[in-house]
């Protein structure tokens, strides 16, 4: 017989964890390079760009489509990157509360 009560509380357990989770995201970091270093992006786990470094040699240079080329691609290394960390963050804050069902994924759902 299903403990109703019991399942609710892990439920209500799961949802603070992944709420404290959601609040920690802000502080993760992750850096995207491109143009071998120089153009770097850092991101942080709101998926917010924190800084955007560029080398002084490319400042110069006259081909700008070339620097925004480079600063999409470090922007999208960076974004991937934290969406790994994301999703070990949560993973981590969940692990033993969501069943593991073979074929359902829920590392999508955060």
């Amino acid at each position: 017989m299903f403990d109703f009560m019991s399942i609710m509380n892990k439920v209500k357990e799961a949802q603070a964890k992944i709420k404290d989770a959601q609040a920690k995201l802000v502080h993760l970091q992750a850096e995207g390079e491109s143009g071998a270093g120089m153009v770097k992006v850092i991101v942080n786990g709101n998926r917010k760009v924190l800084k955007i470094e560029m080398d002084d040699a490319l400042l110069q240079s006259p081909d700008k489509g070339l620097i925004s080329d480079l600063i999409v691609a470090a922007t999208n290394i960076a974004m991937a990157a934290i969406e790994e960390k994301i999703k070990q963050e949560m993973k981590s804050a969940t692990d033993g509360m969501i069943p593991n069902i073979p074929g359902m994924d829920f590392g999508n759902i955060f």
